[in-house]
C-alpha cells in the first residue's frame, strides 16, 4: 500500500469536489428531486450528482484498480482490495437551504473498514483528515493536529445529532434520555458535527439510519484523533445503522449504557 499516493489521491478527490460543488451552492434556481415516494423528503440535487462524477473522474485516472461505493452512482468493482466510499454532499437539506454545514465525505476502506478519511467543507474552507498516521485539520485559521476532548462525565458533555426525531420511536426515546443527562444538546450539523468531535469541541454525536457513505469518513477521522465510533451496542458501524461517536471513553460508555438499554 502506497500511503502517500492514497493521501494525495484523497486530497485530489476533495479538491475536485470543491471545484464541482461550489458553483451550485446558493445558486439561483437550485432545485432538488425527492428520492422517496412515501411523503418524506430526501433531496438530491444536480450538485450532488456533478460532484460525485468529478470525484469518480479523479479516481478513474489515479486509482482505477480500486472499488468505489458512492451515494449517487452506487458500486463499482475493483481488484486492489481497497474501496473509496464517497458522499458528494452530506447534508443536502442544509445545502439546499443555503446553510454552510454540509460537507464532502471521502473514505478509503479495506475488508475491515475505513483506514483513512476526509471530511471537507468547501464553502468555509475547512478540511479534516484522519488515518494512515495523520490526524489534522486545515482552514481559515491555519493547520493544526486533531485531538478529541478526552474523558468527561455525561453531565458535562455536549451532544449533537442531525434530526431531533433521530429515527424510530424507540431510537428517539433512547436519544432523548441521553440528551436529558448531558449539559447541552444541539441539532442539524450533519457531518460537520463529527468534525467537531475530532477537533475536541464536542463530546458526542448520536445518530440512526446511516448508510456506509455517511459514517466511514467520520470513523477514520475521529479514530485517528483518539476518539471512538461504534454502533449502539459497542460494535462496528462502518456498514451504517445506529452510530455513537465519542471524544472519550467515559462519555461513550455512559451513552451506550442508556442507548442499549432503552433502544
Amino acid at each position: 500500500m502506497n500511503i502517500e499516493d492514497l493521501r494525495k489521491t484523497a486530497h485530489a478527490v476533495a479538491d475536485a469536489a470543491r471545484e464541482a460543488v461550489l458553483p451550485f451552492f446558493r445558486s439561483a434556481g437550485l432545485t432538488a428531486d425527492n428520492k422517496l415516494s412515501d411523503g418524506a423528503f430526501d433531496p438530491v440535487t444536480e450538485g450532488d450528482r456533478a460532484t460525485e462524477r468529478a470525484m469518480r473522474d479523479v479516481l478513474a485516472q489515479r486509482r482505477p484498480e480500486d472499488a468505489i461505493l458512492g451515494e449517487e452512482y452506487g458500486t463499482q468493482d475493483g481488484t486492489s482490495g481497497l474501496t473509496w466510499v464517497l458522499d458528494p454532499i452530506d447534508g443536502t437539506r442544509a445545502f439546499l437551504s443555503g446553510a454552510p454545514t454540509w460537507g464532502v465525505l471521502i473514505a478509503v476502506a479495506d475488508e475491515n473498514g475505513p483506514i483513512y478519511g476526509i471530511i471537507d467543507q468547501p464553502y468555509i474552507g475547512e478540511r479534516f483528515e484522519g488515518g494512515l498516521g495523520h490526524a489534522a485539520m486545515s482552514g481559515p485559521q491555519g493547520q493544526r493536529d486533531l485531538r478529541v476532548i478526552g474523558d468527561r462525565p455525561l453531565s458535562e458533555s455536549i451532544l449533537f445529532t442531525t434530526f431531533p426525531e433521530v429515527g424510530s420511536a424507540a431510537e428517539g426515546a433512547a436519544f432523548a434520555e441521553v440528551s436529558r443527562q448531558v449539559k447541552l444538546t444541539r441539532y442539524g450539523l450533519d457531518c460537520y458535527a463529527y468534525s467537531l468531535v475530532a477537533a475536541g469541541q464536542i463530546d458526542l454525536v448520536i445518530e440512526a439510519g446511516l448508510a456506509a457513505y455517511d459514517i466511514q469518513a467520520p470513523i477514520a477521522v475521529i479514530e485517528a484523533a483518539g476518539g471512538i465510533v461504534t454502533d449502539w451496542q459497542g460494535g462496528p458501524v462502518h456498514a451504517g445503522g445506529r452510530a455513537v461517536a465519542a471524544g472519550g471513553r467515559e462519555q461513550h460508555a455512559a451513552a451506550l449504557e442508556v442507548l442499549s438499554r432503552i433502544a
